[in-house]
């Protein structure tokens, strides 16, 4: 699986693995670097003296590439900024704000910046920016998402057409049969969000990755689009968002039924019904929790097999 993405960050397979809030600490992006993906730390629910020690922790448990993930509206950005500097991070996956902010400095310390996109728009403005790659997400991820709401299918080989680096796919990914499908696409890695979530390295809540496990089709909806867009499990928290919205509520009676650390509560801490849990729709296929290692392992021969049946079909099965 070795292309232009795996080359540019130095890992085995072209799989990335979000950066998570509340699920990705130094466990799970170090699992996912020693199995030949790319780990990444989600800081975007860290203090920085937190982000400082998951760093470190990472740094101790594996000797392969990782990065960080950072949402670029955090409030901390410039001590985040300041550390990954310090501690020698060599990739840095930027969302949720401009990616000329910090680009170009982060650039200039050795830093490999992927930015991460819903729409062709900001997939260009990226571009001019000087990022390394981007990641496209299609509407099916979870947790924050684009108001667009254009899928994975139709969102990669758009920004395929108009863009001259590399591409990752994200959203709805979790076998090797997507993978297959999203480098059919055009796309020359990927992103996986969901999948890691429920893994046993995921610094998730139990309850949260039982909750994942036991999601059928159609128990996630986008929400909150007013506010920022959210992928949700309709809980007793989301069916009070639903109705509010329902009757017209407006931002600033969302922003108080919605107040502060909902995230947590839900995905760090457990609660199930006043929680906000985040997650893609491609939790309906997730049945088990396992270990990064078997995920990765499934994958790559999911893959494998994928294309050895990709070479059995003829031109002729098309017609």
């Amino acid at each position: 699986m070795e292309n232009k993405v795996s080359s540019l960050l130095g890992i085995q397979y072209p799989i990335i693995q979000g950066g998570m809030i509340w699920c990705s600490g130094w466990r799970l992006a170090s699992a996912v670097s020693n199995e030949g993906g790319l780990g990444l730390i989600g800081s975007g629910s860290m203090y920085p003296e937190v982000l400082r020690e998951h760093i470190k922790k990472c740094k101790q448990a594996t000797h392969k590439p990782f990065g960080v993930n950072i949402p670029l509206l955090y409030p901390n950005i410039e001590e985040h900024i300041k550390i990954i500097i310090e501690e020698g991070v060599k990739i840095v996956v930027t969302s949720a704000g401009n990616p000329k902010t910090w680009t170009s400095h982060l650039k200039q310390h050795g830093i490999k910046v992927i930015h991460a996109v819903s729409n062709i728009k900001f997939a260009l403005k990226c571009q001019e920016a000087g990022v390394d790659a981007v990641i496209a997400e299609g509407f099916e991820a979870g947790g924050h998402n684009g108001r667009e709401e254009t899928t994975t299918l139709v969102l990669i080989p758009a920004v395929k057409k108009v863009l001259q680096i590399p591409l990752i796919a994200a959203g709805g990914i979790g076998s090797g049969q997507a993978i297959a499908a999203a480098f059919c696409l055009g796309a020359d890695a990927v992103q996986i969000g969901s999948l890691f979530a429920a893994t046993e390295e995921s610094s998730a809540h139990l309850n949260f990755k039982k909750a994942i496990v036991q999601a059928q089709e159609g128990d996630t909806q986008l929400t909150l689009k007013q506010l920022t867009p959210v992928r949700l499990i309709k809980n007793k928290f989301f069916q009070e968002v639903y109705a509010a919205e329902k009757r017209g509520a407006g931002i600033e009676e969302l922003q108080q039924l919605l107040g502060r650390a909902r995230a947590k509560k839900g995905m760090f801490e457990g609660d199930l019904e006043e929680g906000e849990l985040e997650i893609g729709q491609v939790s309906g296929s997730i049945n088990e929790i396992k270990t990064v290692a078997q995920v990765m392992k499934q994958l790559v021969e999911e893959f494998t097999q994928t294309q050895e049946h990709f070479k059995k079909i003829s031109v002729h099965s098309l017609s």
